[in-house]
């Protein structure tokens, strides 16, 4: 639809607007000077033969286009992630477990095994005794199976504190950390070395869920007042504890082995290493409460003690080998003098044993009578060490899958439950394999070695296995152990959460995979958020009508220093800069924001009338400061009046709402302020958020973008949050969780984008912003050259960077700051430094995003890059637009990356993100870039050698002319001349560079694929066509690679040569539009094109002949030649009375604007009036009497003539806080007229004296800058010709004398093989490429960055896919059935997704007008004329979304069907949870005002507007007989939209919830909101 179908469609609607009528006040306060009675409207009737209508058009672009394909496939994925990821859980950790159990079985002296007689005579009977060596062997792999998770806590541990912070530990803290960690891993050397070779596998198995006692009983201890169901949980607590120590006696009564007794200490010892998880500060005992304090105070040193500790624990674990050595009698030394002996070539010897008769199964193994007769068969000494490898690597599996399934939020399933599997699997399959060898030696010959197997329990039956063997009690053991570790079922961690937020220690056990991830999985001690404290938050956030972002906040009842739980709420400010945008790209912007309103109101609603928590819940509000908004006014240019683009945006809003909602909808004109800097509109949206425009004048306050983001965060984060009356503790949570949400003019984006930007911010708290990927918008060659551009800078280089340390510029067309980052010393601050110098202009004023996030990274903070979030913006088509954006951005770019790195020193000690090699890095890319233009040359250079077959100084010449030629225009011509050329190059070289493409091809192909050139073009294709493959959404932005290919020299060789040439000049170069100017302003103008024709004439090659310099006379008879010449006959002067007229006319003038002047003087001598901009308007009152709108048709006064300068109606004086000429303009709907706080303007007057006030013109200074900014880009354009100059010098060189200095490569060599028939020889000569040192160090220099990039793609894209997954969430056959999950859970998991379908304003009254019928099947049975007719009659809906949800809510029954249409289907189980959760509701806010009768009733306020005389008293309602209306509707529960219209003339029905229209009573501005 274009923008004139637009315009004509909504004149067309039926739509009543309300007039304003101004009348006079007789308060003193300038905020009353104007009030208003607002007239009831009348509706207009619809004529019959014009009731066709048209429908906002669905349009898919951008962020619109459809998702359903991506949306089903992440789908796929999320279920391929919970059943690969439970697979692997389960099966690693049955693997490690079992691998475990197999080394500590052979560690027991002098065990004897039944050995396969297969290859040794199947009539005979062996026995096998494991010497020393073969224990030593298994004794180091359970040693190295220990030490390698240490080792990996040791490698985290020291990257963290050398490459981040970390503060040492207090002696307290260490000896702590010591005793337990040291117990721990003496009572795991007890556990592997001395209790498991004692006892038979199955056992083995069983007692390693006996190892959660000290955990159960600091859990019992940590329990508290704030426990649901406390009782019942404390009996639980002690019947586990029970549970638990019943496994210390079991076994050691059973067994009848002394050693056994250990079990106790060891289990103990264990269990003490995971104490800190089980320790909270809620606790009510003293010394739980300690370790709780002590606790938190260990994750600021944790990394710093485990430097010390993780080697501590290996040296330990050794000793314990050694003890244990010691304990059985034998020497220690042999664990190390039988190293080489147990890995290396070593016999193992097999014994014969006598049969016994009608047998033959050895019955006890110990008693075995041998016949004497032995046989050494060859070990596989390798058996430990392919046993270590499988026990590691499915530790680590199990340990990174189950972190993956943690950080995606599939803990339950994926999780949880396989680790709770992982010992009953083992102890099933080991019973089962140990039956199977014990019915047959030989049945795992060939995969096992013979002589080595698990250490078999006794042969039994199923029943004595359950009875004599005590097997039952082991089901005792894994459910106190369930219970214990329960919290891993309800995970409440953040999506993406860091490995420091999910577990306890930094690495695993890897002996005890299981148990430690079950244990050290971190329990969140936080109280659990339920539906009752919402009511709480909604009384701390004040008004239950959300107006704006909660600033109601106070500390009545509560002690200074409390945190409310209100102030851990997301606050997301967005912001927009507006600067000349056009419709289609303010519809975007519009829509991006609408959807947003959209989103919060679904989720707000949910939680006031579902009483659901979200854990996604956010305020919203919107602020766009508009650059440049004012003009001069039409009738006076002593007025102002805002411009297109303000009234543009005002008539736009609508149409994006329509289009949004998917209905008409007209959102009430705009309330209208005065302010300081120039003005401010604001709406309310259909979701009731707010929607602010900052109207700028630059005559009043600063433009430009900067200066806009230095107003809305002094204001935002400045005056609406440090000025609160709260504690400083409060405003620092509020601070962390408030962001501002930075945009374009033009953006589109979807709630989900800045929802994935918020999930990093709550994931680390450090960091200070965040960008999404940006995709660019429009159609021609530049934006498809732009769409691959930036494509490979967001999937390699913006992927690095956040992978390798941190990203430099977060675009302000879509970021995410946080306000503490920003608040931070040295930030907002530094960011309003006026640019003094000629630096400053380049890096602050071109480049101001890039600069704010520098600042940000040389505070410490982080900034990190979201490729899953998505944001689309319009990009420069034309050629000019583009190299004059681009103009901005390379120097300040190189401006601010040079600054990081001079400071660099600086920034990584205070920057844990930013590491040594990371500057090596950006160092690299700097090199690059400076050298860019001389890589280009030389690679035309050798490819026009290549194509063109000419010599290298031809080849060198035929290059320098157009680049020498380019450079000259850009000294000397101005910008339009240097973009033609430029464009004539481009042209010039995209051709060339076609036949560069076909040379290249030819050289490869004579040089061969290994040459460097060949692996470097391969590589570099490769690299981008697998990005592209792992971003198919992306994958055909690849596809205008060959455009950028073509433009390589004009990007990189011509585009940075303009900018740095042009270095000086510091305009924005986009978006230019021409200004009104005022008379003077044109006269001036004319008056000097006249003199510099004057001057030009004079100057001219026949200026020095008489006659020549003017047209002072003229000829009776005169002809001419094309204007070549002219010939004059019977010349004479000219006559001058023109000239002497002009002249009176003047003069007289002069007098008059004297006498004015003394008449001022006189009326106001002391010049007291003057202080505010006064303007004459052309109103017939004055001051004192009513005030009266100009009627339409009025007609208009010529403002020139000299008539109405002398005219003598009484004229009213403007002041510009109060009446400015353009609150008053028509265009801008009619609205309310309101006025900004007292101390809202005190503090816009005191930003704008001190940071803002508008830069005067001072012609001295700005000369001193232009003077200094040509001379930093003559500096600049000197040393960035040298290094270039030299850099093509010495390669050329290079080049040229191959032959004497050289590198020979080794790949691509040519065989040459000459046959001479003279002699019967064959020669065979080898040919290898000769590359100079200079190029070859640049092929491994960009071959380097290739790979860097790459590998950090990789990386990157787990991370995102990880992201994409985890706020993925499945609605279909993968989750459970509806009828599975309780009412409660049902409403809960879906309560957002059916808000937003209840309160949809399309089809309220159950007509979906827009696509009713739009199937191709249904086009023969569209009820068209019933559709128009009922049209015609339809009453105008209210345009609020929650008064659309409150009337589908109340209005549904679960047993006749919902009160929706064919288009909104709930299920029947959700019909009974949505009316279930209704009435509890209902029920609760009965109760409530049951309990406030005869007090302020908090849900019976009136319907009255505020008056000047305060709020009035709110009525006493009963509740004896109360409904569900009484309580939600209008007035007592649900409050009016007062940012709307109401409905006239709309019938009460018992379907509907209707505003009553406004009482024809006075109202003040202020009270309207």
């Amino acid at each position: 639809m274009s923008d004139q179908d637009r315009k004509s469609y909504y004149e067309r609607q039926d739509f009543v607007e309300v007039e304003p009528v101004y009348v006079a006040n007789n308060n003193n306060s300038i905020y009353s000077n104007y009030c208003s009675i607002y007239s009831q409207r009348t509706v207009h009737e619809t004529k019959g033969w014009d009731v066709f209508r048209e429908f906002p058009p669905k349009q898919d672009s951008g962020s619109m286009e459809t998702q359903k394909c991506l949306d089903f496939t992440v789908r796929i994925l999320k279920v391929l992630a919970y059943t690969i990821t439970f697979i692997v859980v389960l099966g690693s950790g049955v693997i490690a477990k079992g691998t475990v159990l197999f080394m500590t079985s052979q560690l027991k002296k002098d065990k004897r095994l039944a050995y396969c007689n297969k290859n040794l005579g199947r009539d005979k009977q062996f026995i096998v005794s494991l010497p020393d060596e073969e224990r030593v062997a298994w004794m180091w792999a359970v040693l190295a199976a220990f030490a390698i998770p240490e080792i990996g806590t040791l490698i985290r541990s020291v990257r963290i504190c050398f490459f981040k912070s970390s503060r040492p530990p207090t002696s307290i803290q260490f000896i702590v950390v010591f005793i337990a960690e040291s117990l721990h891993t003496i009572g795991m050397g007890l556990l592997f070395f001395v209790i498991l070779p004692e006892l038979d596998v199955v056992k083995g198995a069983m007692i390693t869920n006996c190892l959660c006692l000290v955990p159960a009983i600091l859990g019992l201890l940590s329990r508290n007042s704030r426990d649901s169901k406390r009782f019942v949980k404390v009996i639980v607590d002690m019947a586990a504890i029970v549970a638990q120590v019943t496994g210390f006696i079991v076994w050691p009564l059973l067994e009848n082995k002394p050693v056994l007794w250990l079990i106790p200490i060891s289990s103990l010892c264990i269990s003490l290493g995971w104490w800190e998880n089980y320790v909270t500060r809620q606790s009510p005992i003293g010394i739980i409460k300690s370790l709780g304090r002590l606790k938190e105070e260990l994750n600021h040193t944790r990394y710093y003690t485990y430097r010390f500790m993780s080697i501590w624990k290996i040296l330990l674990f050794l000793m314990c080998i050694l003890l244990a050595i010691w304990i059985e009698g034998d020497d220690p030394a042999m664990f190390f003098q039988l190293f080489n002996p147990g890995f290396g070539p070593h016999n193992i010897v097999v014994e014969e044993v006598q049969i016994q008769l009608g047998s033959t199964i050895i019955p006890d193994l110990a008693n075995a009578t041998l016949t004497g007769d032995s046989v050494e068969v060859a070990a596989v000494y390798k058996s430990a060490f392919y046993v270590l490898l499988i026990q590691v690597f499915a530790a680590y599996f199990c340990y990174i899958f189950g972190k993956f399934a943690c950080k995606i939020l599939i803990q339950g399933f994926s999780y949880a439950f396989p680790i709770n599997l992982v010992i009953p699997l083992v102890v099933n399959f080991l019973i089962a394999a140990c039956g199977l060898r014990n019915g047959d030696t030989c049945i795992f010959h060939g995969t096992v070695p013979d002589y080595l197997f698990f250490e078999s329990p006794s042969v039994f039956s199923l029943s004595d296995f359950i009875s004599r063997q005590m097997a039952w009690i082991w089901l005792l053991w894994l459910l106190s152990q369930t219970w214990i570790t329960i919290h891993i079922w309800t995970p409440k961690a953040e999506r993406l959460a860091s490995t420091e937020k999910l577990f306890i220690l930094p690495m695993y056990n890897g002996l005890l995979i299981d148990q430690s991830m079950a244990l050290n999985r971190k329990r969140d001690d936080h109280k659990d958020v339920k539906t009752e404290d919402l009511a709480e938050i909604e009384k701390e956030k004040g008004d239950e009508y959300y107006e704006t972002i909660s600033v109601h906040t106070d500390n009545t009842g509560s002690s200074p220093k409390t945190i409310k739980s209100s102030d851990q709420i997301t606050r997301i400010y967005s912001c927009a800069t507006m600067w000349h945008e056009t419709k289609d790209e303010m519809m975007e912007f519009l829509k991006s924001i609408l959807r947003l309103d959209e989103d919060q109101c679904a989720r707000r609603v949910a939680q006031k009338y579902l009483r659901v928590v979200d854990p996604d819940y956010y305020e919203f509000e919107t602020h766009i400061f508009l650059d440049d908004a004012f003009e001069i006014s039409d009738h006076s240019d002593d007025d102002s009046q805002v411009n297109r683009f303000v009234k543009l945006l005002v008539d736009t809003i609508d149409e994006a709402a329509s289009e949004v909602h998917q209905t008409i909808i007209r959102v009430r004109p705009p309330k209208r302020y005065p302010a300081p800097y120039g003005g401010r509109l604001s709406w309310v949206l259909p979701g009731k958020t707010k929607m602010i425009c900052h109207l700028k004048d630059k005559a009043k306050i600063r433009h430009r973008k900067r200066w806009s983001q230095v107003m809305y965060m002094y204001y935002l984060l400045g005056h609406r949050l440090m000025e609160l009356p709260i504690s400083v503790d409060r405003k620092e949570v509020m601070a962390e969780n408030t962001y501002l949400l930075t945009l374009d003019g033009d953006i589109d984006f979807q709630p989900h984008a800045v929802r994935l930007l918020i999930d990093l911010m709550k994931k680390n708290k450090n960091l200070g912003a965040a960008c999404g990927r940006i995709h660019p918008v429009g159609s021609g060659p530049m934006v498809w050259y732009q769409m691959f551009e930036y494509a490979i800078g967001h999937w390699l280089q913006k992927a690095t960077e956040h992978m390798i340390g941190c990203v430099l510029c977060s675009p302000g067309c879509f970021s995410l700051f946080r306000g503490k980052a920003l608040m931070d010393d040295n930030v907002m601050k530094k960011y309003t430094l006026r640019s003094d110098e000629a630096r400053h202009y380049v890096q602050y004023d071109q480049g101001e995003d890039r600069w704010l996030c520098t600042l940000l990274l040389q505070r410490g903070y982080r900034v990190e890059y979201s490729a899953a979030s998505d944001a689309y913006t319009h990009c420069p088509e034309g050629f000019n637009e583009f190299y004059n954006q681009r103009r901005r951005w390379v120097p300040s770019t190189i401006a601010n990356i040079m600054d990081l790195l001079v400071d660099y020193k600086h920034t990584i000690k205070i920057n844990d993100n930013i590491s040594t090699p990371y500057i090596a890095y950006q160092m690299m890319l700097m090199g690059g870039t400076i050298l860019g233009p001389g890589t280009i040359f030389l690679m035309l250079v050798g490819a026009f050698v290549a194509a063109f077959r000419i010599d290298n100084w031809t080849s060198f010449e035929y290059n320098l002319y157009p680049i020498a030629i380019f450079m000259f225009v850009c000294f000397t011509m101005k910008s339009e001349y240097q973009l033609l050329v430029a464009q004539i190059l481009s042209t010039a070289y995209a051709m060339i560079m076609m036949a560069v493409i076909v040379g290249t091809a030819l050289q490869l192909g004579e040089d061969g694929i290994g040459s460097p050139s060949a692996i470097f073009l391969i590589s570099l294709s490769s690299s981008f066509f697998i990005a592209a493959c792992l971003h198919p959404q992306e994958f055909w932005c690849i596809v205008p690679g060959i455009i950028y290919l073509l433009s390589i020299p004009s990007m990189y060789l011509l585009l940075i040569l303009y900018s740095v040439i042009n270095l000086n000049v510091v305009s924005w170069g986009t978006r230019e539009v021409q200004t009104k100017k005022t008379k003077k302003e044109i006269e001036q103008e004319k008056k000097d094109a006249e003199d510099a024709k004057k001057k030009a004439k004079q100057k001219s090659l026949l200026g020095f002949l008489p006659g020549a310099n003017g047209d002072e006379e003229e000829g009776s008879i005169e002809f001419s030649f094309a204007g070549l010449f002219k010939c004059l006959l019977c010349t004479h002067p000219k006559g001058n009375e023109e000239k002497v007229q002009l002249m009176h006319i003047s003069s007289t003038l002069e007098k008059l604007e004297k006498k004015l002047e003394n008449v001022e003087r006189i009326v106001d001598p002391h010049g007291q009036l003057r202080g505010r901009k006064l303007s004459i308007g052309m109103r017939g009152s004055t001051n004192g009497d009513p005030l009266v709108t100009v009627a339409e048709g009025e007609e208009e006064h010529d403002s020139d003539s000299e008539t109405d300068t002398m005219s003598t109606v009484p004229r009213e004086k403007r002041d510009d806080l109060i009446n400015p000429y353009w609150i008053e303009d028509p265009e801008l709907k009619k609205g309310e007229v309101d006025f900004l706080s007292q101390s809202e303007l005190s503090f816009w007057k005191e930003l704008i004296d001190k940071y803002l006030y508008p830069i005067d013109a001072n012609k001295e200074e700005q000369a001193r800058i232009a003077r200094d900014l040509i001379e930093l880009r003559n500096k600049s354009v000197f040393a960035f010709v040298m290094f270039n100059a030299l850099f093509i010098l010495i390669v050329f060189l290079l080049q040229l004398n191959k032959d004497q200095l050289h590198v020979i490569w080794p790949l691509g060599v040519k065989t040459n093989i000459t046959y001479i028939e003279e002699t019967g020889e064959v020669l065979i000569s080898k040919e290898y490429l000769q590359l100079e040192p200079i190029g070859l160090v640049f092929v491994f220099f960009f071959a380097l960055i290739l790979v860097i990039q790459f590998s950090a793609m990789l990386f990157h894209r787990f991370g995102t896919i990880s992201h994409i997954l985890a706020s993925t969430e499945l609605n279909w056959f993968c989750t459970k059935k509806s009828e599975d999950l309780s009412q409660d859970a049902l409403l809960d998991k879906n309560a957002i997704a059916i808000v937003k379908d209840l309160q949809k304003l399309n089809g309220l009254d159950d007509e979906y007008d827009n696509d009713s019928g739009s199937g191709p099947q249904n086009v023969g049975r569209r009820k068209t004329i019933h559709n128009l007719e009922k049209a015609r009659q339809k009453k105008r809906n209210i345009g609020t979304l929650d008064v659309a949800f409150k009337k589908r809510f109340f209005n549904m029954n679960a047993n006749d069907g919902p009160v929706l249409n064919r288009k909104m289907t709930l299920r029947r189980e959700t019909l009974k949870a949505l009316e279930t959760r209704r009435n509890s509701v209902m029920a609760e806010r009965r109760k409530s005002q049951m309990q406030t009768l005869g007090a302020n009733n908090e849900y019976g306020v009136t319907g009255m507007l505020n008056n000047n005389h305060g709020v009035a008293p709110r009525h006493r309602t009963s509740t004896a007989n109360i409904s569900v209306k009484d309580v939600f509707a209008e007035p007592n529960g649900g409050m009016v939209n007062r940012g709307y219209e109401t409905s006239l003339g709309d019938e009460d029905d018992s379907n509907s919830i209707r505003l009553q229209p406004r009482q024809n009573h006075q109202v003040s501005f202020q009270g309207r909101f």
